[in-house]
């Protein structure tokens, strides 16, 4: 199994900045990417951001231009900037790895709980 381990969630105003980081260990094979996803109350999860194995990225519309996901894949991290952050950015955040099958490769954790509130 592939542990995964969430930080940097917090209390922030709107308009105010984050880092989230994740560091995944375990039998990692055939990685396609790891992705930031989140989830908000009553509401089903969401892939915020992605950062594939050549270096590429994708991001959901909702965050594009407000953040910025980055990472290493030969050590399994990968973080993400959120800046500009909005009240709907609250939610809990997690990552995973995805295999090239589309699989997630992690056991999902508790995440970090993001709040943007003033």
């Amino acid at each position: 199994q592939v542990q995964l381990v969430e930080s940097g969630g917090g209390l922030v105003q709107p308009g105010g900045s984050l880092r989230l980081s994740c560091a995944a260990a375990g039998s990692i094979f055939n990685i396609y990417g790891m992705g930031w996803y989140r989830q908000a109350p009553g509401k089903q999860r969401e892939l915020v951001a992605m950062f594939r194995r050549f270096g590429t990225t994708a991001y959901a519309d909702s965050v594009k231009g407000r953040f910025t996901i980055t990472g290493d894949i030969s050590k399994n991290t990968v973080s993400l900037q959120m800046d500009s952050l909005k009240p709907e950015d609250t939610a809990v955040y997690y990552c995973n790895v995805v295999d090239n099958s589309g699989r997630y490769l992690g056991v999902w954790g508790q995440g970090t709980l993001v709040t943007v509130s003033s």
